[in-house]
């Protein structure tokens, strides 16, 4: 699945196009403690989260993600924007809630 994809099937909202929205991504996770993500999380390329700090975008870059996915329609300040525009992170807004975005995504074939 492309990013552009994703985008569209959230109805999202490009905060920082990191990386080309045409790259194809494979698997997600979702989750709001960035400590599972660490714990639990390989070969994972999405991020879905409600939680809105540096921390996420560090997270992302750890464990070489290209894209986070905001739901509830939280918008990361100017600063985790940067920050994802520096290390090459595509950042979504979605109106979604988490469980809402993840069954969307799963049911167009991205898997976890």
């Amino acid at each position: 699945m492309k990013i552009r994809e994703i985008l569209n099937l959230l109805g999202g909202k490009i905060l920082c196009e990191g990386v080309s929205l045409d790259r194809d991504v494979y698997s997600a996770c979702a989750s709001d403690m960035m400590s599972d993500v660490l714990a639990f999380v390989k070969d994972q390329a999405v991020l879905i989260t409600g939680l809105c700090n540096p921390q996420v975008i560090r997270t992302a870059e750890m464990m070489d993600m290209v894209c986070v996915v905001f739901v509830r329609g939280k918008v990361p300040d100017q600063t985790m924007i940067d920050l994802a525009q520096e290390k090459g992170i595509t950042l979504i807004a979605s109106p979604h809630r988490m469980f809402a975005a993840c069954g969307l995504l799963y049911s167009a074939g991205l898997r976890a």
